[in-house]
Formats: C-alpha cells, sequence, structure tokens
C-alpha cells in the first residue's frame, strides 16, 4: 500500500516533464524574436533565390527557347553535354580556365605569409595603415580596377615607362594585346585586388591564440620566425584547412568580372574561359540550353572536387566542413 502511494506522484507528474523543455525553449524563442526574424529572412532569401530557380536546371537536359515554357521544351537528354565535349573550343577554354585558376591556387599561401609577417608589426600605427592600404583595392570593382589596368598597360602606360626607363624592353608593349602576358595580368591583378582582403580571416584567427603559447615559446629560446612556424601556423591550421577546401573546389571559377573587363579579340585564345564561354554561347548566341548545360557540367566538377578536399583534409588533419 505504501509502494503505491510512492508511485502515484512520480506516475503523475510523468505527462507534464516533457512539456517543461517545450516552454523554455519557447520563451527562448520568444526572448530571440528579432534575432530569429532576421535569421528567418536570410532563409527566405536563400530558398526564393537560391533554391527556387534551382528548377530551371532541367534546360540543360531540354531545348528550349524563348518562345516556349520550360515544360513544353521537348526533352533532349544528354545532348548538350555531348556536344560541349566535342566542341571545337572545349579544349582551350578548358585549357585557359584550368591554368588561370591552377595558378591562382599557387597563390593560396600569400595572404597567409602576409597575414603572419604583419602580426608581427610592433607598431600599431603602422600596422593599421599597412592592412588599409592592401585591402582598400577590394572595395574597387574589375570595372574600375580594369579602366586603371587598361590606362598603366597601354603602350603610353606607366607600366612601359618604368620598363622603358630600367631598359627591360626598348619599345612600347600593348601588353592587353599580346595572349602570352594575360595570365600575368590576370593573376597579378587578382593578388594586388584580394590579398589584403583574404588576410583578415587569418588575422582574425591569429588574434584567437593565447599569448602565454608565444610567452613559453620565447622561454625555450624560439625566435620570431621560430613563433610563426612553431606556433601561429599550427593554431590557425583549421581555418587555412577549410578555405583551401573552398579554394580547390572554386578551381573552375576564373572570376568572370575580371576576364570579361580585361579581355579583348586579341587575346580571345588566352582569355576565353568557362564562365565567358556561357556568358557568350547563352547571351550572345540565344542558346540557353547549351550553356546552361556547360554550367551544369562545371558545378558537377565543383561539387567532386569539394567532396575530395574535404576528404583528404578530414584524413590528413582532423579538418572538415562536413
Amino acid at each position: 500500500m505504501d509502494m503505491r502511494q510512492s508511485t502515484q506522484p512520480t506516475a503523475a507528474l510523468k505527462p507534464e516533464m516533457p512539456q517543461m523543455p517545450r516552454r523554455k525553449w519557447l520563451k527562448k524563442l520568444y526572448t530571440q524574436r528579432h534575432i530569429q526574424i532576421m535569421a528567418l529572412l536570410g532563409i527566405a532569401w536563400m530558398i526564393i533565390f537560391n533554391y527556387i530557380p534551382m528548377y530551371g536546371v532541367i534546360i540543360a537536359f531540354k531545348d528550349y527557347d524563348i518562345i516556349r515554357t520550360i515544360s513544353e521544351a521537348p526533352w533532349a537528354g544528354l545532348e548538350h553535354f555531348r556536344e560541349f565535349l566535342s566542341d571545337e573550343n572545349f579544349g582551350y577554354v578548358m585549357r585557359n580556365t584550368l591554368g588561370i585558376s591552377l595558378l591562382k591556387l599557387l597563390t593560396f599561401p600569400l595572404p597567409i605569409v602576409f597575414a603572419l609577417f604583419l602580426n608581427e608589426v610592433p607598431s600599431l600605427r603602422f600596422k593599421k595603415a599597412i592592412q588599409t592600404i592592401s585591402y582598400l583595392p577590394h572595395f574597387l570593382s574589375w570595372v574600375v580596377l580594369g579602366g586603371i589596368l587598361a590606362t598603366w598597360l597601354s603602350e603610353v602606360g606607366i607600366i612601359n615607362e618604368i620598363f622603358m626607363a630600367l631598359g627591360l624592353v626598348d619599345q612600347p608593349i600593348a601588353y592587353l594585346a599580346e595572349p602570352k602576358y594575360f595570365w600575368t595580368i590576370v593573376i597579378a591583378s587578382d593578388v594586388w585586388k584580394e590579398l589584403g582582403w583574404s588576410a583578415i580571416i587569418y588575422l582574425a584567427a591569429i588574434t584567437s591564440i593565447s599569448p602565454e603559447m608565444y610567452e613559453a615559446a620565447r622561454i625555450d629560446g624560439a625566435g620570431r620566425f621560430q613563433q610563426m612556424w612553431y606556433v601561429t601556423l599550427p593554431a590557425i591550421k583549421a581555418t587555412i584547412s577549410i578555405l583551401f577546401i573552398l579554394a580547390v573546389s572554386g578551381v573552375l571559377n576564373s572570376n568572370f568580372d575580371q576576364i570579361l573587363v580585361l579581355r579583348n579579340s586579341l587575346n580571345d585564345s588566352a582569355s576565353n574561359v568557362i564562365d565567358y564561354y556561357v556568358y557568350y554561347t547563352g547571351i550572345s548566341s540565344g542558346r540557353y540550353s547549351y550553356s546552361a548545360a556547360i554550367g551544369l557540367f562545371k558545378s558537377v566538377i565543383a561539387l567532386t572536387l569539394l567532396l575530395i578536399a574535404n576528404q583528404v583534409s578530414k584524413k590528413l588533419n582532423d579538418t572538415s566542413l562536413f
């Protein structure tokens, strides 16, 4: 009898226990209602502009034109993909895309090195000045920078004047009219524009390192370079890995804005990349299904590279996106 009385209150409380966390959750949700609304707006934006338009990807498998709707267009299967792979332009378009992208990938360590050395500058005022000057070009569009580069690299531009004054060239060169200089111009201008901005995330990661680790390294006799190698770099290893995974996944992206501004008919053999080829065939020629197939092909390759880079990084240093 006593045992029954002792168990009755417990049984009576059981239905109410799951309600307590729910009330707390609703209360917390109400307290954070402004933040939640901002998050919901971001999710809604992503659904409307990123996920709903994915329905249009099916035109890559159809013969679509602007006269008919997507559902009315006849199916073409993999015809557009086969046409792109057998296209006479496929070889040099892929060569230009991979060449420019891989060279940009080789510049990946430059922001890391810049952040490491900038972190060692003792003067806070000088450090801020250098950082401001380095990331200022990031806020200029490629339209503006393209005009600046076109002026600098012209036959009467400052680059020719400097090279001729140093005796490096005998006569002015129209650099943007020469295909052999195009890749160098693209890589150098991209580093100039994005070096300082890319270094910000590494500087933010470096500031989270405990000063005690540097103090312990100094006690052990480590110099500046040894501290960077044995303390700073291992501490930001995870940040470097994540950004490198993203860089590898974007290896087929050649920065369309930059290419569009700097290219011309004279350097077409070195500047015709996938992004521009999709734009030209899709917008100028009106081959929407064909250009959609090329874009989907590029996206599949990017996803594959992302998964491979993520898996390799996970095995090597236990750092991954997922």
